[in-house]
Parts: C-alpha cells; structure tokens; sequence
C-alpha cells in the first residue's frame, strides 16, 4: 500500500487556512499544519486532525527546518500578512513575497510535486465587473497607486507561472474574493452588522450599492482543498459567482436577526471602490468535485448563530 500524499499548509490557524485542513484529511492526505511561532490561544478544533508545527517562515532558516521535518509532497500555502487595516500597505508584503518564493524554491527541491498558493480578487483590475482568470485585465504592479499587498501577490503569481514551467511543478494560484464566517475580524462588514443588530444598536452601513458575491469562510477552504488535489494549472477564482448588492446582503442579515429597524444605510461614506466585483467560477467548478455546503441563506445564519455565542460568551 502506497503512502498517503503528505500536505504541509502554512498559515493553518488562520481564517481561511484552518477551514482547508477537515476536507484535506477526509480526502486521505497527511496533513502538517504550520502555525505562526508567535500565535497565541488555543489551537483551533479544525487542526484536530493535523500534525502543529510552529515556526518563523520570515526566517530561511525556519523554512529549511520545516520543510526537513515534514517532507510534504503537496504545498498548500495562505501564511501572509492580513492584519485588517494593516496588511493593504505593509511593507512586510515584501517580506512575504521573497519567503514565500524561498520556500516554494525548498519545497520542490525536498522533491514536492504539487503546490497552490492563495492570491486574491485585488490583483485584477476591477474594470469589468465580472473576474475571469484569463480574459479580465490585471492590476499593474508596477504603478505608483497599486498597493503593496496587491504588488506583491501579482509578483508571486508570476514568479510560481515561471517557476512551475521551468521546472515541470504542478501548481494552481487560488484567487479569493469576498468571504464571511465564524472566527473573521469583528470589524469587517458582516460581523459588524450581524454584532451591532445582535446588541440592539444602530448598524452604519455605506449606501449598500457595491454588488460583490461572498462564499462561506468553509467554503473557501473546502475549494482550496480541491484545488490541491485537482490537476488544475494556473490561476483559479475561489469565491461565490451569485452578484449580491451590499445593501441585499445586509437586509438579509436584519431580517433573519429580526432587527431591520436598526439598519441605517448611508449613515457612512462609502470608499472610492470598484461598483462591481464577482468572480467568474466556472474554472473551479468544472476542473474539482468542489461544491458549497452553504447556501447564503444558510451560510449567514451559520455565521449569525456563531457570532451569538460569541458574545454571549464574552457577557457570561
């Protein structure tokens, strides 16, 4: 009997990350979770079934260490900066571009034989409405306005292009648009809304306008885990193709909370940002066996229900 394909994935513990680990060991790999060496907290109950490592992967040296403990034959890799707030201009984008081409040079060097690699719907251009891997126009990096964070996964795009036909490395670069679930940063759109009505008070929202199309957190890691064991080459959207106005998705949270009283829509300026953006995903859908769970219906009330045991927790 043949071994099971042995997966490290890097940024493990994170929001999206820990989501990929459950599918990955139901699909029979071996899974090696890095974990952040400076993490605090418990280690969150999706890694219950992977092997924890935790390690500095801004340090080479901890890159070597990891990759000879592990010996992975996939490469499943989301460690970066995202700090809300933080990671758009970082100069650590930088940082994280040069480790993370060092150990995708380590990794096919110990002999691994398939990687992806997490990107995001901020490399495209924003200029169509609809993102399609190979017909939409891309963001300029080099342009004075282009972000860091943007910059830097447009480089890493290409440098795993280059790399992987260079040297016959199966590889896929998963796009992620917009997501929402348990564990997400409290002041991002949806948990902001779903704890504002949750604790009776106003949600301040923008004029609502802004049509985007959003996928349970899960889901994006479940898509990922597909993605991995897929022959799929190249880039692949990794997000939800059903367009949502702000201001729809935000009425639905009200109503399954009972308070659409309490939504204010235009109480807040709303940031110069592209109308429209929803990914095209018919690359992911026909090339893996991937499928949702979660309806948005579903997947918000998922998230509600979290978000209130959260802070009942937090009031006990």
């Amino acid at each position: 009997m043949s071994a099971a394909p042995r997966v490290l994935v890097t940024g493990a513990a994170g929001f999206i990350g820990r989501w990929s680990v459950p599918p990955l060991v139901e699909a029979g790999f071996e899974v090696h979770a890095a974990l952040s060496a400076a993490q605090d907290g418990e280690v969150p109950v999706q890694l219950a079934g992977a092997a924890l490592h935790r390690s500095d992967l801004l340090d080479p040296a901890a890159i070597d260490a990891l990759i000879e403990a592990t010996a992975p034959s996939h490469l499943l890799h989301f460690a970066w900066i995202a700090r809300p707030g933080v990671y758009w201009h970082s100069a650590d984008n930088f940082r994280w571009l040069n480790a993370s081409k060092y150990l995708l040079q380590r990794f096919h060097a110990a002999g691994g034989v398939r990687i992806v690699m997490a990107g995001t719907c901020a490399e495209y251009a924003w200029s169509e409405g609809i993102c399609d891997e190979f017909s939409s126009p891309l963001a300029d990096d080099t342009a004075a306005d282009t972000p860091p964070y943007t910059a830097c996964k447009l480089r890493l795009q290409r440098a795993l292009a280059e790399f992987s036909a260079e040297r016959h490395l199966s590889s896929a670069w998963g796009r992620i648009f917009f997501q929402y679930g348990p564990f997400e940063h409290p002041n991002r759109l949806v948990p902001a809304v779903i704890r504002s009505l949750l604790k009776n008070q106003e949600a301040l929202c923008s004029h609502g306008r802004q049509v985007r199309s959003f996928l349970h957190v899960s889901d994006v890691g479940s898509a990922f885990a597909a993605l991995l064991n897929a022959p799929l080459q190249g880039p692949v959207n990794c997000g939800s193709d059903e367009p949502l106005a702000l201001a729809g998705l935000i009425e639905r949270i009200a109503q399954k909370i009972g308070r659409p009283d309490l939504v204010r829509l235009g109480a807040r300026e709303a940031p110069p940002e592209a109308p429209r953006i929803v990914a095209a995903t018919r690359r992911l859908r026909e090339g893996t066996a991937w499928r949702p769970r979660f309806s948005l219906d579903d997947g918000l009330a998922d998230a509600i229900d979290w978000w209130r045991a959260e802070l009942a927790r937090a009031t006990a």
